[in-house]
């Protein structure tokens, strides 16, 4: 527990110092990490199987690094791409991506299984693209407050999940899946995450933003979070049970890999980007 702890704290003041410095750094961060939550979904899924990088894998590499290239000249410092150009080069880029998956598959063939080929996608779409809603998120305006509410939803909702759980939890929730946590600790991480975020907002935002009263949106904010993140920490778990694993990698001790710390963050970041933009209009 200790090591946990520890270990914890130093991926918490690490994130919080790429976010609180933000633009490029924190783009070429997150993609560092997202081409490590790549490979370690890859191996947890089949994709890899054994020895070198193969055909697969690179191509999920190059797309990620062209994907975040995109964005980042889309809205980095210097970026003067607008929003549906943007896109459209997202668009071409996946659609080229998916066909260069099945070229290798039908040019290796039968190196490859389909469901090779539909998990490398996949990998590629679950890691790399929804962690970079937290850049998306940041380069908002206001995107420096409101980035915050993707960890609080998450974070917050954890930790207050499991003190609740320990202290009032009597109904399973997915006991197959997850047989410790309970309905009780659900409720008691989704009231935490919408009081932190109420908090929040009403101590901070609200002295930054003056002209808007947005601590409501911020609890809205925290609360659907929330219950999104359990269910992204409850699909993580659910691969791994499927694939019989219990971490997806050893990079943070106590923790396992950066999919198992960050995967209700991997969840959260894209919902978090998008109510901001419906109930704040930002």
């Amino acid at each position: 527990m200790g090591k946990r702890i520890v270990s914890g704290a130093v991926v918490a003041v690490f994130a919080a110092a790429a976010i609180l410095i933000g633009g490029t750094f924190l783009a070429a961060v997150l993609l560092i990490v997202s081409c490590v939550a790549y490979r370690e979904l890859c191996r947890a899924t089949g994709v890899h199987s054994g020895g070198r990088i193969d055909a697969l894998e690179l191509i999920g590499y190059m797309g990620t690094v062209l994907y975040y290239l995109l964005i980042w000249q889309g809205i980095g410092e210097n970026g003067m791409m607008p929003e549906s150009e943007r896109l459209l080069f997202i668009l071409m880029l996946f659609v080229g991506i998916l066909m260069l998956l099945m070229a290798a598959y039908v040019l290796l063939f039968p190196k490859y299984r389909c469901e090779q080929v539909m998990a490398a996608f996949f990998c590629m779409i679950y890691a790399p693209v929804m962690l970079s809603f937290i850049y998306l998120t940041e380069s908002m305006c206001y995107g420096t407050y409101i980035v915050w509410m993707i960890f609080i939803s998450s974070w917050v909702c954890d930790t207050c999940a499991y003190f609740t759980g320990m202290a009032f939890g009597r109904h399973k929730m997915a006991p197959v899946l997850s047989p410790k946590k309970t309905i009780e600790g659900a409720a008691g991480g989704i009231a935490g995450s919408m009081i932190a975020g109420a908090l929040f907002s009403f101590l901070l935002v609200e002295r930054v933003i003056p002209d808007q009263k947005v601590t409501w949106a911020f609890a809205v904010i925290g609360g659907i979070g929330a219950v999104i993140s359990q269910i992204g920490d409850l699909a993580a778990s659910a691969i791994k049970r499927n694939h019989e694993i219990k971490d997806y990698g050893t990079c943070i001790p106590g923790h396992g890999g950066i999919m198992d710390r960050f995967d209700s963050v991997i969840f959260t970041a894209p919902i978090i980007y998008f109510m901001a933009r419906l109930l704040i209009g930002m």
